[in-house]
């Protein structure tokens, strides 16, 4: 699997957990020099509290358009040390 991005490939690897129809990246996978840290949280009621960066590819940004679970819940585990991605970010098959 791949994410896109501003006609970018951002992520890429052929091991990505699907968890509500997202595709977790390894962390490992995915380029770290276009995640930029945000200061956003949201909390889901089985994964625990997810963590957002916000993307900046050719000098656009994209607030907060990956997400990850740095402590996730135990039901969540499959999902510790992974990035999804939303608002634009175009996850396809290599």
């Amino acid at each position: 699997m791949k994410a896109v991005w501003n006609g970018t490939v951002i992520a890429q690897s052929s091991d990505t957990v699907v968890v509500e129809g997202n595709h977790y990246f390894p962390l490992e996978s995915v380029r770290q020099d276009v995640l930029r840290p945000s200061d956003t949280h949201s909390v889901c009621p089985w994964k625990g509290t997810a963590s957002y960066y916000t993307l900046e590819v050719g000098g656009q940004q994209n607030p907060d358009a990956a997400w990850f679970y740095p402590e996730p819940k135990d039901a969540a585990a499959q999902i510790r040390g992974r990035v999804a991605f939303w608002k634009g970010v175009k996850v396809e098959a290599d």
